[in-house]
């Protein structure tokens, strides 16, 4: 029987689309397994930041401390005060005999100071008053050596308690680098009519020892205490840092603890946790949700594996000229990352920003820049307990104003003496 030629060829036409058909659905399924891999794979870096348990890091963090050590860099000469306070850092915590052990998964709280004794009583009596501080280990990272701030750190009975102190500080070196040198050049010198040493930063200006002092420390303070204290070089989780302006709720240590905890599931992307917003002057939303924002200079919180990945930019922390660290972070260091990095925290503040000074003022009783309404701070029930729900959705601010890469820094920071110190602080426990 012969088939009629406009029916062979709707025949033929039809074999071809099933064909064609099935061609292309092979070919969407493929392309929806790339992208769910792609998404697995994405998921899986990211979540890795958030609990703190990632090879690659590990691995990338090895390479980078190899690259700084073969530099041949050396720390400037000490003298016998810088000598003894870096003997007493090997000191054992106090209280043992009052918190014998460490609650398990417990988040370590690093308060850092300079010399602001005013400051610090506020700072203890709130930590005083916080939610399990009993369970964990406080280290006080000091930026000089200064007896009132010390006693009052050595009066803490509330837990274990550890001092250490930056033997490398411009503060404890009076007539030498990293303090002042007698050749040191000054302000705009110029250094061939002024035969004096140094370099100006972008801005024609020499270094000034009390405000570099600022991010030599919080450099020395985070390479101490992840990679240099026996206490911590070996602690995965959560650290949190927290300064001598930051008033702490009492709720602080619980909520702290449960953001941690919801940092995986609820925002796989963010590398910390913060107890403020990172406008220091807001106390919050006050609504049902969570939010991911930049990461806050208060209260803020993360694990070793953001710490390798923060190690590995020394030379980009180290290089650019600004004296803040955290300007430093935001705008050199953390979009050297490749993708943007959030913050987990929740709508009320557990910590509140209260200082009106910089950080080398204030020291005199007299002069304390404390203003008496700003300490009158408003504990509310809410404050007492943890006030944060698993339940909650995560906002996520995008575009948020503030400094990115691209800003070339307010100076302060282009003398190369800084700038080896700098390295040598991260590489002075990989030798």
């Amino acid at each position: 029987m012969s088939v009629p030629s406009s029916m062979a060829l709707n025949k033929k036409q039809s074999v071809k689309l099933g064909i064609f058909g099935r061609l292309f659905c092979i070919f969407v399924v493929l392309v929806i397994f790339l992208l769910w891999s792609v998404s697995l794979i994405r998921t899986d870096s990211e979540s890795n930041y958030a609990s703190g348990s990632d090879e690659n890091a590990v691995h990338e963090h090895k390479k980078s401390v190899s690259f700084v050590k073969h530099r041949n860099l050396k720390m400037p000469k000490q003298n016998e005060l810088s000598k003894s306070l870096e003997e007493r850092n090997g000191l054992p915590p106090r209280n043992v005999d009052l918190y014998p052990s460490l609650v398990k998964d417990h988040v370590v709280i690093v308060l850092y100071v300079h010399n602001r004794p005013q400051y610090l009583k506020v700072v203890v009596e709130s930590l005083s008053h916080v939610e399990g501080i009993n369970e964990t280990l406080l280290i006080v990272s000091h930026d000089g050596f200064f007896e009132e701030m010390n006693k009052i750190v050595e009066g803490i009975r509330f837990c274990q308690v550890k001092e250490i102190f930056a033997p490398y500080s411009p503060h404890i070196f009076p007539d030498s680098f990293p303090g002042v040198s007698p050749r040191d050049c000054k302000e705009k010198d110029d250094v061939r009519t002024k035969k004096c040493e140094g370099n100006p930063d972008q801005y024609g200006n020499h270094r000034s020892p009390k405000i570099v002092s600022l991010k030599h420390h919080w450099w020395w303070m985070m390479n101490t205490v992840w990679d240099g204290l026996n206490e911590t070089k070996d602690h995965n989780g959560d650290i949190l840092f927290i300064e001598e302006d930051h008033f702490i709720l009492p709720n602080a240590y619980r909520n702290l603890q449960l953001l941690i905890k919801l940092k995986p599931e609820k925002c796989s992307s963010c590398y910390a946790v913060n107890l403020a917003p990172w406008d220091v002057k807001s106390r919050g939303e006050r609504v049902s949700l969570l939010f991911a924002e930049r990461v806050g200079n208060v209260g803020y919180s993360f694990n070793r594996t953001v710490w390798m990945k923060i190690h590995k930019k020394a030379e980009e922390f180290c290089f650019f000229d600004e004296y803040n660290w955290d300007i430093t972070m935001w705008s050199q260091v953390y979009p050297s990352f490749g993708n943007p990095v959030y913050t987990l925290r929740g709508p009320r503040s557990s910590a509140v920003h209260f200082g009106k000074c910089g950080l080398h003022q204030g020291q005199e009783e007299k002069k304390a820049c404390i203003d008496d309404d700003s300490l009158n701070f408003d504990v509310q029930n809410d404050d007492r307990v943890i006030n944060i729900s698993p339940q909650w959705d995560v906002f996520v601010y995008d575009h948020q104003p503030g400094y990115k890469a691209g800003f070339k820094g307010w100076g302060g920071w282009g003398d190369a003496r800084d700038h080896k110190l700098c390295l040598s602080f991260a590489s002075m426990y990989h030798q």
